[in-house]
């Protein structure tokens, strides 16, 4: 059955109800304290304001999310304050009518592109959609309790939500690994800098922010763990390894003393001897794996993944996986175990005589049905 399509052959609206139909209008209860009428789109800014500014508070206060996650609410709740401008609208016209406006607008143009003196819009992804509308019901349960609603006017998730496609993730081979981290010139602080980076990533599998955010005391070099801060702010420790240990004291004894020009406290240094970015790492790591030979698109996202997946094929137990990764539930380190699985079958499918691969002459492998699935 293609993706989008219902099992009677109708294709499914993206945000489509759990009922197979758009959910029916009814806009939820304003507060007590809110006026009969609600204020014009014009005068509803200025509340909104307001309601945006405390916003963060009431994430770190009560939701205990990052600063880096706080910052992504900020930023997709600032995309909703441009669909309010662009369209008229005010907050307290929210209903299932307006949240389908919501979601066409940011389906089509929410996105705004500058290159150069032009700008463009298109449309965001779905993911990307899917992660702002979990943003907007957020912020409508801040305002139930900032008193501005008695219920929130939004559906919840069950019953509207936008589809999206789960892919598992991407990872490099072992030869991959060992070429990027190769890659870095020996000689200078930054190549010093950048291979420790690329030892951690992989050897650690933490988070960007995770790295970006290390500072010097959170590294016991004895022990050979760092002490990082995740999502939630929750604390962990990670571990790592000897090529790891010897590509940050090498960093640390060569590397770092000539890129410190301030009292910063950070562990990964820019050439001004401020902390590195994280736009600065992420660039580092796509070029290094450019020029490594691996493929274009490395993240160090992809070191996470691969971290994870060859801890699993090496024998390691998801549960360990899961808390060096640091997630809070086992489903989501489960995806680790679809990828090595379908690694497993290719394999099986390209070497084993009997796999039902086509001649050996030809070294064509028939490829089974869509249909057939690995065995969990």
């Amino acid at each position: 059955m293609a993706a989008g399509e219902s099992r009677t052959g109708e294709t499914a609206h993206p945000y489509q109800d759990s009922r197979g139909g758009l959910p029916s209008e009814g806009p939820g209860t304003l507060g007590e304290g809110a006026p009969p009428d609600a204020l014009s789109p014009a005068e509803a800014m200025g509340p909104f304001e307001e309601y945006f500014d405390r916003f963060p508070g009431f994430l770190r206060g009560q939701k205990g999310l990052s600063e880096n996650t706080v910052r992504v609410y900020q930023a997709d709740l600032e995309t909703f304050r441009r669909y309010l401008a662009a369209e008229d609208r005010s907050l307290e016209q929210m209903n299932r009518e307006m949240l389908r406006g919501y979601l066409a607008w940011l389906a089509t143009r929410g996105r705004r592109i500058v290159e150069g003196d032009k700008a463009t819009k298109s449309g965001y992804a779905r993911v990307s959609m899917a992660r702002k509308l979990t943003v907007l019901r957020t912020f409508y349960r801040y305002l139930v309790q900032a008193g501005l609603f008695n219920t929130s006017p939004l559906p919840s998730g069950r019953s509207f939500r936008v589809k999206v496609e789960k892919t598992l993730p991407t990872f490099l081979g072992q030869k991959e690994v060992d070429q990027l981290i190769e890659t870095p010139e020996e000689g200078g602080p930054i190549a010093l800098r950048d291979r420790a980076i690329l030892e951690v990533l992989y050897s650690c599998g933490t988070r960007l922010a995770e790295l970006q955010t290390l500072d010097m005391a959170d590294m016991d070099l004895e022990q050979r763990r760092f002490l990082v801060r995740g999502k939630g702010s929750k604390e962990r420790y990670v571990i790592f390894g000897g090529p790891a240990e010897s590509s940050l004291r090498r960093y640390l004894q060569e590397g770092r003393p000539e890129l410190q020009t301030t009292t910063s406290q950070a562990l990964f240094l820019n050439r001004y001897g401020q902390r590195l970015s994280r736009r600065s790492i992420e660039r580092m790591v796509r070029s290094y794996g450019i020029r490594s030979g691996a493929r274009d698109g490395v993240h160090p996202h992809t070191l996470r993944h691969t971290f994870a997946t060859h801890m699993l094929e090496g024998g390691a137990d998801l549960r360990v996986i899961q808390e060096l990764l640091g997630h809070s539930s086992p489903s989501t380190t489960q995806v680790y175990a679809h990828v090595t699985k379908r690694e497993a079958r290719t394999a099986y499918l390209k070497h084993h005589p009997r796999s039902g691969r086509g001649s050996a002459a030809t070294g064509d492998a028939a490829e089974p049905a869509e249909s057939r699935e690995w065995p969990a």
